[in-house]
């Protein structure tokens, strides 16, 4: 990348958002990173990424999306990099809250784009392997079939971007994410949920079966490296939809017993019941973002959990 760029990164408090913020502006980008604070999880934990983003030299806006960015925001970009949604898959939140934080907010920075943006090389939409349903292990071409509200609104989300892009020639692309662990990870995501568990001698509650489910878990490392390749590829990856993940395939069991072994104590495991909408297994094929991205991730499961667990013992453990 040896131009520098204005770059809207949307999310950029949360867990992969901050990273690509940082990893963006540490290349000599200007970026401004955009996040609404919301009390889904702690929001001391997003103040903290973002003084590790300010530090690198973002420029960051606490905004909401579903009030738009119409004069909070008016610089021109070069890309924007939509990761800002209502996470996870939680009975908690309710279909409302993910109709409004994944579907009207993503339209809102869409038309926010079109009014302020006139230069804009690519729309990067931030999507996930949760779209494809149960089973994600299928190519880009399979047919959607999402079984939670995340993953619905999320696919109408990324529907959104392309509509635009194929309405209104808005240059755009959706990146499916799989599966990402690494340090920064959200506090109710499985790894640093085992790891705080492990650390403060408490029991770490799993989900009943979910020990057989399997994974393309992709350290958070290399998810940057395949979404930031799309600068540069604009008229390849234009109107695209493209796997990042994993081609290595783990249980959650074999997770936990690698934590285990890394920390070198055993994890105090509560049985609870199942939850509703919970993928069985995902694998992702990524032979699509090898071909356009040159994508290639590198990091071992071992060697990225053990990055995961230095990082919340630094920021967390007496």
């Amino acid at each position: 990348m040896p131009e520098n760029y204005r770059i809207l990164v949307t999310g950029a408090a949360g867990f992969i958002g901050s990273h690509t913020a940082e990893y963006f502006a540490k290349a000599g980008h200007e970026v401004y990173g955009v996040d609404n604070f919301s009390d889904y999880y702690d929001i001391d934990l997003k103040k903290r990424n973002v003084k590790d983003i300010e530090a690198a030299g973002v420029t960051f806006l606490k905004a909401d999306l579903t009030g738009g960015l119409q004069g909070r925001l008016s610089e021109n970009m070069d890309y924007i990099f939509h990761y800002a949604a209502q996470p996870g898959i939680s009975p908690d939140v309710s279909l409302k809250e993910y109709v409004q934080n994944n579907i009207f907010a993503t339209q809102n920075l869409l038309d926010w784009a079109k009014q302020e943006s006139s230069g804009l090389k690519l729309f990067v939409n931030i999507a996930t392997s949760s779209i494809y349903g149960k089973e994600a292990t299928l190519p880009e071409t399979a047919p959607p079939e999402p079984i939670s509200f995340y993953g619905t609104t999320k696919l109408a989300a990324e529907q959104l971007v392309l509509g635009r892009q194929r309405s209104d020639n808005l240059p755009a692309c959706s990146l499916r994410l799989y599966s990402v662990y690494g340090p920064r990870e959200r506090p109710e995501k499985l790894y640093t949920k085992l790891i705080k568990s492990i650390f403060d001698g408490t029991a770490f509650p799993l989900f009943k079966g979910s020990e057989k489910h399997s994974r393309s878990f992709t350290y958070v490392g290399d998810i940057i490296k395949g979404v930031s390749a799309v600068i540069g590829r604009e008229n390849a990856v234009n109107g695209q939809i493209i796997n990042i993940g994993s081609d290595k395939e783990y249980t959650t069991q074999e997770g936990i017993e690698l934590i285990e072994k890394i920390i070198g104590k055993k994890a105090q495991i509560e049985v609870t019941p199942p939850r509703p909408g919970d993928q069985l297994r995902t694998t992702a094929l990524i032979d699509k973002a090898r071909k356009l991205l040159e994508y290639d991730p590198s990091t071992s499961f071992e060697e990225g959990l053990r990055k995961q667990v230095e990082w919340y013992r630094e920021n967390f453990v007496g």
